[in-house]
């Protein structure tokens, strides 16, 4: 396990920060229980801390916290191993790959055929749903069909509600997944304030309908998911810990503590939630207190959850799944498309064969410790002072390589947003246009539009007659010797590469003074967020303020592939409140058409890449889930005709799910949903309240689209010539 450096001294206990960003009545609870060493170096806030043998426990807000076991090597968590059937999990074998059935389950031959899909996909496990005892009581057939046709992958049953279904599939398939937010707890979106007593008496009552599960388990051999998800946390949980990732863990530790009393350890554990930033924190937290309380190491299901479809859906997930995978924690995935289930399996596949070789691929890194500033647990953006329109208040930007396209044409632009209109004589924009063109070398053969800035190597823009309008891109050793010779640079912003190794002390000194200075952060480093994260602690801890780009260059990866790679590349770090910009590089040789549209999907994946990780909106946001057996519509006939019809809605979340299970609690922040709530009838919701139900299919769309005009969002699609 990585242990994060010595913290000097606690400013502040950990109940006034719980009180900071809690309601007042919130009651501390377990998570503020601490016992000997540990309660006296919490509540004495200026007792020098130093890294202990036994791990301290602390508020996600204070660093000296471990989650990973290195933050600069690449090395996977070690963990109990899992049986499920035949099939090992954990950190003796490789990361699983596993994906879940869309049909009725009670269709057993429609069932069976698409779980032969996924398995001959590549798909290791196979979840199916169980909302009731007679689904459950089909698996059986599921299963047996699967035998007998010589699949013997094993089955999961995921169960929401019912325990009587639970414990019936803990006799019949090789593991179960339960919900700790649906199973024998309460979710009607209402605030209870419990007394400790009361709480207690919760926890017992949950204790007893959980217990027969965990004995049939330990009796058939059954593995056991525990699954908490985001959007589907108890009244109970949310009353005490409120809608937080820290309410998610202990959500989880709940039914984990009753597990070990019983002596019950076959279990994996996830954290999932549609927003990549909070399942990040999860998970961390989630292994942070795993060790902390002297809980077994469990594998780790991960997965974004309520992804989407397309491009978007992939981002994603990869940033979620990416970020973890990255400092060696999941130990099965699952990319929740809504999509065939057969077609996520890729999808997880080239997420997983990333970190197959990475230990001996990976170049040693630098490590300059963690800075006491950064916290795994708690976003926090980067402070940086601004220059031009980056840093400060300013959403990321996005740099368009156009190092190998002649810019000599107006239309040259179309690619990256930018669109000239002849009639007019005026350009237009859309809402993925690039806000900076690198040219390399080489000059634009026209004047640019003024929502887009040009950038040129050092060497090139020194012979500029006019510099005003385009900034230099430097080296470390440009910048230095520039600074040292007194040469003058652009007055306004200009652009240093730096990679980790250029932090040298001269370097830091010169960009304490630099106040028109935006560094753009690179590495070739196989193992590149960590190092690039090394980066940005370096900045942290030497108090350097400059904005920073993220840059990133891959080469014969396909477009699905660089997505993904560039998803958790860039997404992790921005996850962690780090990066100002985004710059992806072309780095394939080919045909002027190819790198033409390679441009355009560097451009789209890097606004897509904001978008996932919340820093800049620039387009609709579809919540939608994967389908499953309790799916009550077509989910992706439905869903792309919604997005045909509300994809100009910039910054608009919507929400399309399948049923009512997981459907208000996923789509939490969303700002309109649509939910199947029976066959043909669909409920909409305005945030989290539902305002029409019952609504015939055919005319919901139509309806949610009338619900948005009385709500003054609505506006009508806008062509952009040339787009």
């Amino acid at each position: 396990m990585y242990i994060f450096p010595a913290i000097k001294s606690i400013p502040e206990s950990y109940e006034s920060r719980f009180r900071q960003t809690n309601p007042p009545h919130a009651p501390l609870g377990p998570w503020g229980v601490f016992c000997g060493k540990r309660l006296n170096l919490l509540t004495q806030p200026h007792t020098p801390m130093h890294v202990q043998s036994e791990p301290l426990l602390a508020h996600p807000t204070e660093t000296g916290l471990r989650y990973c076991p290195s933050l600069t090597e690449y090395r996977r968590r070690q963990t109990v191993p899992v049986r499920i059937g035949e099939l090992g999990m954990g950190s003796e074998f490789p990361i699983r790959v596993q994906s879940m059935t869309t049909v009725d389950t009670m269709d057993t031959e429609g069932s069976v055929q698409q779980a032969i899909r996924m398995i001959e996909a590549g798909c290791e496990l196979v979840r199916i749903t169980a909302p009731s005892v007679k689904e459950a009581q089909n698996l059986e057939n599921i299963r047996r069909e699967l035998r007998r046709r010589g699949y013997d992958t094993p089955i999961c049953a995921d169960i929401h509600f019912t325990p009587n279904a639970a414990e019936l599939a803990a006799r019949l398939v090789e593991k179960v997944r339960i919900n700790p937010g649906n199973y024998a707890d309460k979710k009607r979106f209402e605030f209870i304030d419990y007394t400790d007593a009361g709480y207690e008496a919760e926890l017992q009552r949950i204790r007893e309908k959980f217990l027969p599960l965990v004995w049939l388990c330990k009796e058939y051999g059954t593995a056991l998911r525990i699954g908490t998800n985001h959007g589907s946390l108890s009244d109970r949980i949310l009353s005490r810990y409120g809608d937080t990732p820290l309410g998610m863990v202990e959500s989880a530790l709940e039914f984990l503590r009753i597990c070990e009393d019983e002596s019950f350890f076959n279990i994996v554990i996830s954290m999932k939630s549609s927003n990549p930033q909070v399942m990040v924190e999860a998970y961390r937290l989630l292994v942070n207190r795993l060790d902390s309380e002297g809980l077994k190491p469990y594998p780790l299901h991960l997965g974004v959850t309520e992804a989407g479809e397309g491009e978007d859906g992939r981002i994603k997930s990869a940033m979620g799944i990416g970020t973890l995978l990255e400092d060696g924690l999941g130990d099965t995935v699952r990319v929740s498309l809504t999509e065939e289930p057969e077609a996520e399996i890729p999808v997880a596949q080239s997420l997983v064969q990333r970190y197959t070789h990475r230990a001996a691929d990976a170049k040693p890194i630098l490590d300059f410790g963690t800075p006491t500033a950064f916290s795994p647990f708690h976003y926090a953006r980067r402070k940086t002072h601004e220059v031009a329109n980056f840093g400060g208040h300013h959403v990321p930007r996005v740099l368009a390589d156009f190092s190998e396209i002649p810019v000599q044409q107006p239309e040259t632009l179309k690619p990256i947003g930018h669109f000239y209109l002849p009639a007019t004589d005026k350009w237009a924009m859309n809402d993925l246009g690039a806000d900076y063109l690198y040219t390399g070398t080489a000059s634009a053969g026209f004047m640019l539009p003024n929502g887009l800035r040009q950038i040129v190597e050092f060497g090139t823009w020194k012979n500029f007659a006019d510099r005003t309008h385009v900034h230099p891109l430097l080296s470390a050793r440009e910048f230095l010797m520039a600074d040292e010779l007194g040469f003058a640079l652009h007055p306004e912003l200009n652009f240093v590469r730096i990679c980790l190794a250029d932090l040298d002390p001269a370097m830091l000194h010169c960009l304490h003074g630099a106040k028109d200075v935006v560094l753009v952060v690179h590495t070739d480093n196989s193992h590149a967020m960590p190092e690039l994260r090394q980066v940005f602690f370096r900045l942290l801890d030497a108090g350097i303020t400059a904005p920073a780009l993220l840059e990133r260059a891959y080469e014969s990866l396909g477009e699905s592939d660089l997505a993904l790679h560039a998803a958790t590349d860039a997404g992790g770090l921005l996850v962690d409140g780090f990066g100002d910009g985004i710059f992806l590089r072309n780095a394939v040789q080919s045909d002027a058409e190819t790198t033409t549209q390679r441009a355009k999907t560097l451009n789209a994946t890097a606004f897509g890449i904001l978008q996932a990780a919340r820093t800049r909106i620039s387009k609709t946001e579809y919540i939608s889930c994967p389908s499953c057996g309790r799916t009550l519509f077509d989910l992706q006939e439905t869903t792309a005709k919604i997005r045909r019809r509300t994809d100009h809605l910039k910054g608009v979340k919507i929400g399309i799910m399948g049923c009512i299970v997981n459907g208000p609690g996923e789509m939490a922040d969303a700002d309109y949903g649509y939910v199947g709530m029976g066959p043909n009838k669909i409920a909409l919701y305005r945030g989290q309240t539902v305002v029409k139900r019952s609504v015939q299919a055919e005319n919901a769309l139509d309806e949610l689209i009338e619900l948005m005009k009385e709500d003054g969002i609505w506006r009508e699609p806008e062509a952009v010539e040339g787009n």
